[in-house]
């Protein structure tokens, strides 16, 4: 497994941007494919973006998609979540999460497909 550390999060205005960061450490990052999820408060964890371990393929949750934008960096074994075009119900705890030879780009991924877990950080967009 890897261990992962989440930041970027803050509180924002509704229509403004947030880049969140996932550093891994433990494994060897580049075979691990990347998802990021969000729960927020009384609701079930939700897939929002996952990557691949090359960064060829991404997949985003529909309520996502055209705002958010999931990138990694293998050299510097941090993956980035760009959040623009936030919204009220974008507000959540996200979690950045981690998987070996797991297929990105096929099929909804959800948080059991996943092994290996950051502890979340906070996400609040004001109307």
């Amino acid at each position: 497994q890897v261990q992962l550390v989440e930041s970027g999060g803050g509180l924002v205005q509704a229509g403004g941007s947030l880049r969140l960061s996932c550093g891994a450490s433990g494994r060897t990052f580049s075979s691990y494919a990347m998802g990021w999820f969000r729960q927020a408060l009384g609701k079930e964890r939700e897939f929002v973006a996952a990557i691949s371990w090359s960064g060829a393929s991404t997949y985003y949750a529909d309520s996502v998609k055209g705002r958010f934008t999931i990138s990694r960096d293998n050299a510097k074994n941090t993956v980035y979540l760009q959040m623009n075009s936030l919204k009220p119900e974008d507000t959540a705890v996200y979690y950045c999460a981690a998987e070996e030879d797991l297929t990105v780009g096929v099929h909804y991924l959800v948080p059991s497909d996943f092994g290996s877990w950051g502890q979340g950080t906070q996400v609040t967009v004001s109307s």
